[in-house]
């Protein structure tokens, strides 16, 4: 519902309740599922992973708080990835003493959706721990899901400058997938599935623990530093048309931002940010070849010498800079970021061991890096009362991952593909009226993608099979006028009628 309620932002799923793929100004529409230039995060902990990949299958929305997204290229602090940065927050409790919440909701597709917390706060400590549950059959054949999350959250001061956070969560999600269907029987309204999916039990299971320690100090009266020491790892099975695939994905790294605010004089109010962030994953990918042949035996794979056994280590690096300024006379602030991004792949095939496989002629490793990037931001800002007025022009970078920058088919590195750049133009003016009880937000912008990253199909000249790779195929123009509207109704104590949110 947060996300339905924000214009420019689209949210599709491959099945009812996974795969989930975030639109944002209309980049990322050529994706199938699952996303990649685009960064999200759990409060401070990154989660795109040092690859350049965003799954959010194992993530428990029902204890997001709320949900911030920068649009486009638009934010010098998280990379400056062309489709935008998407934050999910979660908040421990803020009342004192102990409390016990459920949640319960159902719907069609035998919909069922619990949360069980327990919240507790007291002095200079403040916790919760969370047990959720989502399952439904699916609205197609064979789209059943069933998910389970354990999530602890606590704050806790440990001096009147210093503050320590922890984050862990436990999750368990499987998504059954049924495949693609003919266009025929789309528009015919028939939908048995894809028999070569539905045979072989096609789904996804992700077993994942993710893990942050966030500790703030805040150094002197003007200035203050935020470190987050992340770790994440999935147990990834994946069973589609034509492969099996098990995977363990680690990623670890750390995120720092000092934050100085001074003002200058009485007219004169400064804020600068600085930090960096760091990323490595070291995934271990093992996949084999259904031969499709049995129907009898559905999950019948080729020999070994057909499979394929991957350790990736992906790095990827971020360092940012950004001012503002405001003349508090006129209320006009400006905002100059910058942002420097690097990422590089490494894969080591890990069946191209001499003497190991008999018939085995090939070692599919590679190196990939890209060089560092420099994106700038800039923007002014006028409030006018509770209405800001917003001019911003950004430059945005989204490189390739580690699975596109190698062509199987012909055993080589994809070395023609290069980063997708952007730069994006942006005027918006939102505020609040009726005693801030009406919200309202437009939005004009203009977004150019130069080197699009595009899947395209060949067929090879060795064995005239058809393939798929990946290219830059040209400039991507994006325009767009966006409007939301919003209101908040509240009643007064004692009413059974509390809050009514139309938007």
């Amino acid at each position: 519902v947060l996300f339905r309620s924000m214009s420019g932002v689209q949210v599709d799923k491959r099945t009812q309740l996974g795969g989930q793929r975030i639109v944002i100004r209309g980049y990322g529409n050529d994706q199938k599922f699952n996303n990649w230039g685009i960064k999200a995060y759990y409060n401070n902990m990154p989660l795109t992973t040092a690859d350049g990949t965003t799954i959010l299958d194992d993530v428990d929305f029902s204890i997001v708080d709320n949900i911030e997204v920068i649009k486009g290229p638009a934010s010098s602090q998280y990379g400056a990835g062309v489709g935008g940065t998407v934050r999910f927050y979660v908040k421990p409790p803020v009342e004192d003493g102990l409390s016990i919440e459920q949640k319960t909701s159902l719907g069609s597709f035998h919909l069922f959706q619990s949360s069980s917390k327990i919240n507790y706060k007291k002095d200079k400590s403040s916790m919760f721990l969370n047990y959720g549950h989502l399952e439904s059959d699916g609205y197609r054949p064979h789209g059943g899901s069933l998910k389970n999350f354990v999530t602890y959250l606590g704050e806790f001061s440990i001096s009147d400058q210093e503050k320590i956070s922890l984050l862990m969560g436990y999750n368990n999600s499987y998504e059954q997938v049924a495949g693609q269907i003919s266009y025929a029987d789309y528009y015919a309204g028939i939908d048995h599935g894809n028999s070569a999916y539905i045979k072989k039990n096609a789904g996804n299971s992700i077993l994942s623990t993710r893990f942050g320690v966030s500790y703030e100090n805040q150094l002197s009266p003007n200035f203050k530093n935020n470190t987050t020491v992340f770790y994440y790892n999935s147990d990834f099975t994946r069973i589609a048309a034509g492969a099996y695939e098990v995977s363990k994905n680690p990623n670890y790294g750390v995120r720092s931002v000092f934050n100085w605010k001074k003002d200058f004089s009485a007219k004169w109010k400064n804020e600068l940010n600085l930090g960096t962030e760091l990323q490595q994953s070291t995934s271990l990918i093992s996949n084999y070849r259904f031969l499709g042949t049995d129907d009898n035996n559905p999950l019948l794979v080729s020999n070994i010498s057909k499979a394929s056994y991957f350790k990736y280590t992906n790095n990827q690096w971020s360092a940012f800079i950004e001012e503002r300024l405001e003349y508090r006379p006129y209320e006009l602030a400006f905002v100059v970021g910058l942002s420097a991004n690097k990422i590089k792949f490494n894969r080591s095939d890990l069946l191209a061991l001499p003497g190991l496989i008999t018939d085995y002629n090939k070692d599919l490793s590679f190196d990939k890096s890209f060089n560092t990037v420099l994106n700038p931001h800039l923007a002014i800002q006028k409030t006018i009362k509770n209405q800001i007025i917003n001019l911003s022009y950004s430059y945005g970078y989204n490189a390739p991952t580690a699975a596109t920058s190698f062509i199987a088919a012909t055993n080589q590195t994809n070395d023609h593909l290069t980063a997708e750049k952007a730069r994006m133009i942006d005027f918006s003016i939102h505020g609040l009226l009726l005693d801030t009880k009406f919200d309202y937000q437009i939005a004009i912008y203009e977004m150019q993608i130069q080197n699009k990253l595009t899947q395209l199909s060949a067929i090879n000249p060795q064995g005239g099979a058809a393939y798929t790779y990946w290219a830059n195929t040209g400039n991507q123009q994006n325009r767009g006028i966006e409007l939301s509207l919003g209101y908040v109704h509240t009643t007064k104590d004692g009413h059974f009628l509390k809050t009514i949110q139309p938007f």
